[in-house]
This record gives structure tokens, sequence and C-alpha cells, in this order.
């Protein structure tokens, strides 16, 4: 452990240090007067202790803490309130801030404006998936123990900016740079936040990271043409493979719905042609047992049913009206086509003409 304190930290100030130096001016006025007796000097002497004890208080405000140092030492840190200590210069007090937000710039606001390509090359990171991108980030830190900052850590603000670039690199080695460029830009923040803590943490920096912010995640600019291309024909892509999804869930759901419309079709054709036959078969059925019952009459029945069916389609029909064995053919004429004419009343005829010259 280091026992000299962190580089911009405060210079030890004791408490009191003004009344003291006026009681030394006092009694060197009183060593001056010519009735400096030993009552006077034993005043002189209670007056310096009492100053010198007074520097043992001090107050530490609510946005610092107290660094106790013991001949430069590091020996206790006090939260915020009145507290004492051995007088000065047996120990002495430093009140670093510790709500103070600071901040470290990782990436192209951390480079120096110049062309070199070392320059740039130091802000570039691999992909999960092995591409090269560029990674700008904001980190904001605070004092969280003010003795760990200024005795366990040489240059905080340098540790900081170094543990943060090796836990964004981390990070972003293992994500893909479509995730890192799009969606997963927050989830990348915070994972290097947490590793970046857990990190500064193990060293006891004292440090405590508010936020992480990641600014910006690009290709290099000397392949970020390429890069657009390809992102482009990735874009064409996901555009055609969304259309021919589209066309799929139109023309599927269609093709499924007739399917099962023929299949239905079937299905009832099926059912009417089963009903029908089953109807024939009882039928005959039936008529089989009339026949088993009464086959005569059954005969006579089916032979006039017969029979009467085809006269219905008969033009002319033979009729046995002597008994005798001889048939006469009488035409059938069909009553329905011999309709009657509407009637036309005869016409008058014209007067005959009158005779020419007179009557003789």
């Amino acid at each position: 452990m280091s026992e000299t304190p962190a580089a911009g930290a405060e210079a030890p100030k004791p408490e009191f240090e003004g009344f003291g130096a006026i009681a030394r001016d006092s009694f060197v006025r009183l060593a001056r007067l010519p009735r400096f007796d030993r009552r006077a000097r034993r005043l002189l002497v209670a007056l310096v202790l009492v100053a010198w004890a007074a520097t043992s208080i001090y107050k530490v405000q609510p946005d610092e803490q107290g660094v106790v140092l013991r001949f430069g030492k590091w020996v206790d840190t006090a939260e915020p309130g009145l507290h004492f200590h051995l007088p000065y210069p047996i120990e002495t007090v430093l009140f670093p801030k510790v709500t103070q937000i600071n901040q470290v710039q990782l990436g192209a606001a951390a480079l120096p404006a110049s062309g070199d390509s070392a320059a740039g090359r130091e802000r570039q990171m691999l992909t999960g998936d092995e591409n090269i991108v560029e990674a700008d980030c904001a980190v904001f830190w605070k004092i969280r123990d003010a003795g760990q900052f200024l005795f366990r850590v040489n240059a905080p603000e340098a540790a900081v900016k170094i543990a943060a670039e090796g836990a964004l690199r981390e990070v972003i080695g293992r994500t893909p740079i479509q995730a890192a460029m799009s969606d997963k830009r927050a989830q990348i923040a915070d994972e290097a936040r947490q590793l970046l803590q857990s990190l500064l943490d193990s060293e006891q920096a004292g440090i405590q990271i508010t936020q992480v912010q990641l600014q910006r995640v690009e290709p290099p600019l000397a392949v970020i043409d390429a890069f657009n291309d390809v992102q482009r024909a990735r874009a064409d892509q996901e555009r055609s493979r969304n259309e021919a999804q589209a066309y799929a869930n139109d023309i599927l759901p269609r093709a499924r719905g007739e399917a099962e419309r023929i299949r239905q079709d079937a299905e009832a054709y099926k059912t009417q042609v089963v009903d029908l036959a089953e109807g024939d078969a009882n039928a005959f059925l039936s008529l089989y047992g009339s026949y088993q019952s009464a086959k005569d009459v059954t005969a006579w029945r089916l032979y006039l049913e017969s029979v009467d069916e085809m006269l219905k389609k008969a033009t002319k029909v033979i009729v046995d009206t002597s008994g005798k064995g001889v048939s006469s053919v009488v035409p059938y004429m069909p009553v329905s086509e011999f309709r009657p004419r509407p009637y036309t009343p005869p016409m008058a005829a014209p007067p005959a003409p009158a005779p020419q010259g007179g009557v003789k």
C-alpha cells in the first residue's frame, strides 16, 4: 500500500491553523513586554495548548469523506459530520469530493484530431462474428471509498480509462456486429459497466461506475462503403424472405381451404351414394319379402307397374277389343297437343256498285 496520496489530491490542511498563528503572534508580543512574569508565561502556554488541541477538531461536509493521515499514512476514513483526530502535525485530514461525477471518454473524442492510422486503430474492436468496428463511449464515475481512491490506485482516471477499454472490448468481442450496431447497444453498455465495476473492485480502486454510454458503433471509414453494400444486400434478402413468407401465408391457407372443401364434397357424395344404395337395397329386400309371402299378387303388381311405365312412353297402343285375339292399332293422341284456336268471324261482302247511266 502506498503512503503517498494520488496525483491531484488536496494537500493536508490542519483545522484551526489560523488560530495557532494568532497564538504565536500573541506569544511574541507578550515576550517583548517588560513585565513578562511567570503568570503571563503560564497563561501563554495554556493558550498555545488550547490552540494546538483545537487542531484536532474537523468537520466533513455532506459531499466529502475525511481521510485521516497519521504522519502521512492513511489510518481511517470519516463520514460527513464533526470528528476528532490527534492534533497537527501528528494527524492530518484530506477532504476529497465523493459526490462529484467524473467522465472518461473512449474512442474518437479521446483521440487527437489527426489522420494518424495508428490512432484510429486504437479504437477498433473485433466483434463476435469477426468483424471490425469502431466504438465510442463515455464512462461516468465517482469516488466510493476516498481512502482506497487516494492510496490504492495511482492515476485513477487513467486506470478507469484502461479498464473501461478492456471491458468494452471484451463485451463487443462476444457480440455480433449487427446486434452491436442496432438492438443490443443498451445491453452492451450495461454489461460493460458491470464488468468494469468488477475489475475496479478487484483492484480496490474505491471507484463506483455510475453509467456507461455507448455513443457510436460503426465500421472503419475505409470499409464503410463495402459494409453498407453488404447491409443493403442483407436488407434485400430480408425483404425477399418476407415477401415469400407473405405469399406462403396467403396461398397455403387457400390451398388448405380448397383441399378441405374437396374433401367435404367427396365425403358428402360418399354419404349420398351409400344412402341411395342402402335405400335401394332396403326397397329390394322389402319387395322380396312381399314376393315370398304372396308370389302371384306381387308378380301381377310388378307386371302392371312395368306396363304402366312402358305405356307412358309409347305413341301407339295395340288394344284387343274383340276378345278373339284380333287386335287393332289405336294412335296415341295426347290431348295436351290439341289446343282450340281462337274464333275469327267471317268478313261481310262489299256492296255491289251502282249501274251507270241511270235506270231504264
